[in-house]
């Protein structure tokens, strides 16, 4: 198997860099699943996306991190079809994966488009794979089946989940291949009670399990990750409320799937974004949360920054950081070579840039202070103007760009501007204004 890794490197001045997206230009993780294995590192399970006319692929990848800053990409760790095809009884594409391990194996849970048998199982020695010996869980088909999650309590006994608005819960049998059909739970939560919409994941934290799932409760979709509470894995669960919500990451973004994980003493929640104006393009992102005394989540905005500390001013900073978009802006790969979906060449900028648009930065380091400011544009229009702000998008203008036209949009300048000295960490918005025509394109920015 290639194994490649791809390691952030840290400049001796910064003690941490940017993590959203965790994924690199080329490579679209969604649904993302964390777990921290016995070797000490965190891995995440997820769906790839490859189409934005479509969910998902025949593949999955495993991403791992030993500090959430410098990660490891393995590919083909399990395939649905082509030639390292491992389920022998369709060529489905593969939806939201979990992961567990129990007594000397990794258990891959995985689910394909379709109202019956299209959960299954594959194990392998290796928290990377590949895993083998798929086969169909025998849930019965008058239930839902998508989006497995699968919890393993204190006393060793398993639980799997699943389904759609209204959420089922069974005992795994001891070979962790089979659900106990008698114990099946239908409605632990729903949509109506709960704002439940789909993807379930379970962690037991102080005697209080924890549901964590796709919230549809705001903005018409389920743009949320929600929670509920129980004193039992078999409930009755108590709602809990939303822990991030991913609406404004994309002028398309329509659904969110995540989990929650402790990784050297800080916890976690993994959610995706939607990237490139599709709903069916996602990208892992993380941000660290806390509890409450009472074992309630605040909830947490989206940031640039993610597990790492605020995205340093006088380092080069990729304009596809950016964690809300307003308008018709948009991520768009311009460098992109598909034989190698973590080439270090493969790029995204902020494009289809119109008049009244803006995008924001959570948050920006300015240490002892910064009085300009560059950024790599490309325009075939007349160009138009970036406004510098700082703090909300009706916070203090810092200063303004002028864009001109570069010669095409794959003509790439700097351009350089003054702006009032800004210390500290803030976040950061840029504006755009201009005409009725696409202003610019932008791929990176730096503050001096």
């Amino acid at each position: 198997m290639n194994r490649v890794v791809l390691s952030i490197l840290l400049l001796s001045t910064i003690s941490a860099i940017s993590q959203n997206p965790i994924c690199p230009s080329g490579l679209n993780i969604a649904d993302p699943t964390a777990r921290v294995w016995n070797d000490g590192k965190l891995y995440v399970y997820g769906s790839r996306d490859e189409n934005p006319n479509s969910y998902c692929s025949h593949d999955h990848w495993v991403l791992s991190t030993p500090d959430l800053v410098n990660w490891e990409y393995v590919p083909d760790t399990f395939n649905s079809f082509g030639p390292k095809d491992k389920i022998s009884y369709n060529n489905s594409v593969l939806y939201a994966p979990d992961c567990i391990y129990k007594d000397g194996l990794y258990y891959l849970y995985y689910c394909q488009p379709g109202k019956s048998n299209n959960e299954g199982v594959a194990t392998s020695t290796s928290p990377t794979g590949p895993f083998e010996n798929a086969k169909i869980m025998n849930i019965p088909s008058r239930y839902s089946q998508i989006d497995p999650g699968v919890f393993i309590d204190d006393d060793g006994q398993g639980y799997y989940t699943w389904g759609q608005f209204s959420a089922k819960i069974a005992k795994l049998k001891p070979n962790m291949t089979e659900i106990d059909t008698t114990t099946i739970i239908d409605g632990i939560i729903t949509s109506k009670t709960h704002q439940f919409h789909e993807g379930n994941s379970m962690i037991k934290r102080n005697g209080i399990y924890y549901l964590i799932y796709a919230h549809n409760g705001r903005h018409g979709h389920p743009t949320c990750i929600g929670y509920s509470t129980s004193k039992s894995p078999m409930g009755p669960y108590k709602y809990g409320g939303v822990i991030i919500d991913n609406y404004g990451c994309n002028p398309n973004n329509h659904n969110n799937h995540g989990s929650l994980v402790e990784f050297k003493s800080q916890w976690y929640v993994f959610y995706h974004r939607s990237t490139h104006a599709s709903k069916m393009m996602r990208k892992a992102c993380v941000e660290p949360i806390q509890f409450l005394e009472d074992g309630n989540i605040p909830e947490v905005q989206m940031t640039s920054q993610g597990a790492g500390k605020p995205l340093h001013a006088f380092s080069e900073i990729e304009a596809e950081r950016a964690c809300y978009l307003n308008g018709n802006v948009r991520i768009e790969t311009f460098s992109f070579d598909e034989t190698n979906l973590i080439n270090p060449n493969n790029n995204d900028q902020l494009a289809q840039i119109k008049n009244g648009d803006n995008v924001a930065f959570k948050s920006i380091d300015f240490g002892k202070g910064a009085s300009s400011f560059t950024a790599r544009v490309a325009t075939a229009t007349s160009g138009g103007k970036i406004e510098i702000r700082i703090d909300s998008l009706s916070g203090r203008v810092v200063g303004s760009c002028q864009v001109t036209y570069t010669g095409g949009w794959n003509n790439w300048k700097n351009i350089v501007c003054d702006i009032e000295e800004v210390s500290g960490v803030h976040e950061l918005y840029l504006s755009f204004s201009g005409g009725s025509e696409l202003l610019f394109n932008i791929d990176k920015f730096q503050f001096h």
